[in-house]
């Protein structure tokens, strides 16, 4: 059957009495399509941070989604095609629906669609959050803030105050968001039960284990307090949050908040050998694609992201849940040294 024939019969969609209709498919038919991964959210799916970015995403006419060849998605062994649609920076409301543009993007779940009708898609990931209400870019830069102000307030002080409300200020977007993600797969002709919803958290990119000392300048310029609130208090918070969503919203839930425990930024003292995380990054080459664009935020736009290495973990233990068939998993390191899906 020709691929233009399939999509006839698939794909097809009839707008009847106001209510979006898609026509079954025929009985004894085969799809035979390539299979399909397909991830969405922000920069910790894209792949900030792995570096290798797709061409036309490192700041080209505006363009800094960060898209890694070697962003998780492309590190499972799920399905013979892998699709990234995350960019850096992204909401909720840019992996939704929505009349939204992103760094030159349009919404990642109307591109969904058309994935969908092109590759016979069997899992779909999901990552956002962190940057609604969380503002976690933003956090980071405050306690970097605080760092270099060593008399003035912890970033943690307020943190520990507003974190509960923007957390569940962040929820019911995210919610929003996966049910998009659920109406453009059904738009393209899919029932629920034909492919796996998959949400993550997030891992945490630092820890108060730290060299007390010189921890600032081999690239990590944090309080170690305020370090160790954010792992131990903030990304779990953040974490049980999105578990929430996913269990609200019917879908599953892969929890990273553990997933780089040991080896984030600056773990590891005068070497990034074995970590997961990156440091603070300031990449000048950023200025070659995106020219006078870059300077500022665009410059330092990697740092505290998982990188290459990290990503090929989590792209191991994605594919070890998904094949689980479990609901829920966390990933963590095990006694191989690999990260692994453990219910």
């Amino acid at each position: 059957m020709s691929r233009k024939l399939w999509a006839a019969v698939t794909g097809a969609l009839v707008l009847a009495g106001g209510a979006l209709v898609t026509i079954p498919l025929t009985a004894g038919a085969v799809d035979d399509r390539p299979t399909a991964v397909v991830s969405l959210g922000d920069s910790a799916m894209s792949g900030e941070g792995a570096g290798s970015y797709e061409d036309g995403t490192e700041g080209e006419n505006g363009n800094w989604c960060h898209r890694s060849t070697v962003a998780m998605v492309h590190r499972t062994r799920l399905a013979d095609r892998t699709v990234n649609l995350a960019c850096s920076g992204a909401d909720s409301a840019n992996v939704s629906l929505a009349d939204t543009v992103h760094y030159t993007e349009g919404s990642q779940a109307r591109r969904l669609i058309d994935v969908a009708r092109e590759f016979r898609v069997t899992a779909v990931v999901v990552q956002v959050g962190a940057n609604d209400d969380p503002e976690f870019a933003d956090t980071m830069v405050d306690c970097v803030i605080a760092w270099a102000n060593p008399f003035g307030p912890a970033c943690r002080a307020e943190l520990e105050r507003e974190w509960p409300g923007r957390l569940a200020a962040m929820a019911p977007k995210v919610e929003d968001a996966l049910r998009d993600v659920r109406a453009a797969m059904g738009s393209a002709g899919y029932d629920n039960s034909q492919y796996d919803l998959v949400l993550t958290s997030y891992a945490s990119p630092v820890t108060e284990r730290m060299d007390r000392i010189l921890h600032g300048p081999q690239g990590c310029p944090l309080r170690l307090a305020d370090a160790g609130y954010g792992r131990t208090v903030a990304v779990p918070q953040l974490s049980e949050a999105l578990r929430g969503v996913a269990s609200r919203a019917g879908v599953k839930f892969l929890d990273l908040s553990r997933a780089t425990e040991n080896r984030e930024a600056c773990t590891k003292g005068s070497t990034t050998n074995g970590e997961w995380q990156r440091r603070l990054t300031v990449d000048p080459n950023a200025l070659v694609n995106g020219g006078l664009d870059a300077i500022g935020l665009h410059l330092a736009q990697q740092s505290f992201h998982p990188n290459a290495a990290a990503h090929d973990q989590l792209g191991g233990c994605l594919t070890e849940f998904v094949t689980s068939g479990a609901g829920s998993a966390r990933c963590l390191e095990g006694a191989d040294g690999n990260l692994h899906a453990v219910q």
